[in-house]
């Protein structure tokens, strides 16, 4: 009888020993598992994109390149709608002038618009790194040059424009002495245009220390219009400082359709008002539409270098 209790007693055990056992190896999977799903939920979490981002700014910024500065932060335009002229609505041949902004950090990219030969405007960037060798290169193409100037834009100090620019933090001496320094940097300047500066180009007082400048040494200016309350033009007009606006921005995004599109509606501008102005970046892209487009524009418009229009749109 002591035998078979103890028997029991031993079955038993071994029973509670085999549940234990398997009991541990449950609660081991059931961790193993949790861990498994919590790392897949954790890399959703990184890698898929949020549904809840916030809205962008009222300015898209152009994308930027590895050693150079944020190329421009577009103003939040509607993009213009095709309207051709009637045959005979200007007289004359309409006139186009393309601005190639942001010049100075691809000697490359620069030689291919060089190549065209055609009149286009070169605006460079002050204190860039080959921006002395590329005006070398397009003076001798008799390629018209202009101060890309560095402004102050709403995104600052998010978003910088780069060495020399002019801030609206900056006392009169020290605006007109950098602004100077700025003009000495490159060679040949015949006109200066704003690089970004939706801030700074809507403050009246400082704008008039910037033109009375431009006065002192005989240049023109053209507003790149990256505000909506741009005071360049009533500013000009204080000072007497040939000024011109630009029409389009040819290559906010760099879709082959979409610089066609503006390139078009640069034609049809210059159809209806007898000129126009388009400025561009140093994107292979944008080289490479305006080469494609050329000789149909050629049948349209006349080029001509960016000084031939000022004192004539925004009048």
């Amino acid at each position: 009888m002591a035998k078979k209790k103890k028997a029991a007693t031993g079955r038993k055990k071994a029973k509670q020993r085999t549940f234990g056992s398997q009991l541990l190896r449950i609660s081991a999977g059931a961790v193993f598992l949790i861990t498994v799903i919590a790392a897949v939920i954790l890399a959703a979490l990184v890698l898929l994109p949020k549904s809840n981002s916030p809205k962008q700014t009222t300015h898209r910024i152009a994308r930027p390149q590895p050693d150079r500065p944020v190329f421009e932060v577009y103003p939040d335009e509607p993009t213009p709608v095709k309207k051709p002229c009637k045959p005979g609505e200007k007289a004359g041949k309409p006139r186009v002038a393309i601005i190639i902004d942001d010049v100075g950090y691809d000697k490359k990219i620069a030689n291919q618009f060089l190549a065209m030969e055609i009149p286009l405007t070169f605006s460079v960037l002050p204190h860039s790194p080959l921006n002395k060798t590329i005006v070398q290169a397009a003076y001798s193409k008799n390629i018209e040059i202009m101060l890309h100037l560095p402004m102050e834009p709403l995104e600052y100090p998010r978003i910088n424009p780069g060495p020399g620019v002019l801030l609206t933090s900056m006392a009169p001496d020290e605006l007109i002495r950098q602004l100077e320094e700025n003009l000495a940097d490159v060679p040949h300047v015949k006109g200066v245009n704003n690089h970004m500066g939706s801030k700074m180009t809507t403050i009246s007082t400082q704008m008039y220390q910037i033109f009375s400048v431009l006065k002192k040494h005989d240049l023109f200016f053209i507003d790149s219009r990256t505000a909506a309350g741009t005071l360049c033009k009533p500013s000009a007009r204080l000072l007497h400082v040939p000024f011109a606006e630009r029409d389009v921005f040819l290559d906010n995004s760099l879709s082959s359709d979409y610089i066609d599109h503006q390139l078009d509606i640069l034609v049809d501008i210059a159809c209806r008002n007898g000129t126009a102005i388009g400025i561009g970046h140093p994107h292979a892209a944008t080289c490479r539409r305006i080469k494609q487009n050329l000789a149909r524009m050629k049948q349209k418009v006349t080029f001509v270098p960016a000084s031939s229009l000022v004192d004539e749109i925004g009048s």
